[in-house]
């Protein structure tokens, strides 16, 4: 069958702004499991290999989809770029999360997709926003964390560099690749206060009634392997796949210019693939 590709879909959201997303899946009369992807922190949908890993999910019977939200500092003329910096300053938890649900509305009703086999996964940063929304939207069955974060208070700055950042109003985090120096204005922060409970990973993963597969690798240096281990514990249907000395971003680096997945990332892809395949066919 043939694979097709939509590249830069252009998603509505009043709540924030508009963004894009890219749908992968072949040419079929059946419908097909929805999958839909989210990127992690300095990350974009085109960023690495994340293309070869979605034209691998469509391959194998999926209807994938990947979307950068809308605060991440790209722009629908510059999706690889990071032109935007004061959206990304003021980007927060809540703005995902209204993004995530309208990527879902997007394309929970289009034609194609079996609208009792829809899974997520997140990256990084990402995977706890997965995690949650996977926890709160009835729509979706099934959840991946790939080196995904299990909490996000943690994440913050704490002490004199929290103090400064409140009196500031701003903090900035160099971009290693670009040199870009990325501001974060205090308001994430408050955002995140207000609504602390929701954006409780843990509670999510405690409560959560959907199986989750948690992908780590030991060699991670941005999401430590206790952090996996704790996303295991708490749930009630986890499985846990460590992959031995992978890193944060399995193998993965912008550009990618190979053709095939590097290897860990290939293994990872296999991984989840397999794990919705078995959920989806259960559910049949």
């Amino acid at each position: 069958m043939e694979l097709h590709i939509d590249r830069n879909i252009i998603i509505k959201n009043a709540e924030t702004q508009d963004f894009l997303a890219d749908a992968y899946y072949q040419e079929t009369r059946q419908k097909l499991p929805l999958v839909i992807f989210a990127h992690g922190y300095k990350g974009y949908k085109d960023w690495g290999a994340w293309d070869l890993m979605a034209k691998k999910f469509a391959d194998a019977g999926f209807f994938f989809v990947k979307f950068n939200f809308s605060h991440n500092g790209t722009t629908l003329h510059q999706p690889t770029d990071f032109a935007d910096l004061e959206a990304f300053g003021n980007n927060n938890f809540s703005k995902e999360m209204s993004d995530y649900d309208e990527v879902l509305n997007h394309f929970y009703n289009d034609s194609k997709i079996d609208q009792d086999k829809v899974a997520i996964i997140g990256h990084s940063r990402g995977g706890g926003i997965t995690v949650i929304k996977g926890f709160e939207d009835d729509r979706v069955k099934a959840i991946v964390a790939l080196a995904g974060v299990s909490n996000f208070k943690y994440r913050f700055p704490s002490q004199d560099r929290f103090e400064e950042w409140k009196t500031e109003g701003v903090m900035y985090s160099e971009n290693k690749r670009t040199h870009q120096q990325m501001p974060h204005y205090f308001q994430f922060y408050e955002d995140f206060e207000k609504n602390e409970r929701r954006f409780d990973i843990q509670y999510a993963a405690q409560h959560l009634e959907k199986p989750l597969l948690i992908i780590q690798g030991t060699n991670d240096e941005a999401v430590k392997d206790k952090e996996a281990q704790l996303l295991n514990e708490w749930c009630k249907r986890s499985d846990l796949v460590m992959l031995e000395n992978a890193n944060h971003t399995f193998g993965a680096k912008e550009p990618w210019t190979e053709e095939q997945l590097p290897a860990d990332l290939e293994i990872a892809t296999t991984n989840m693939i397999n794990f919705l395949s078995a959920e989806f066919n259960e559910s049949m």
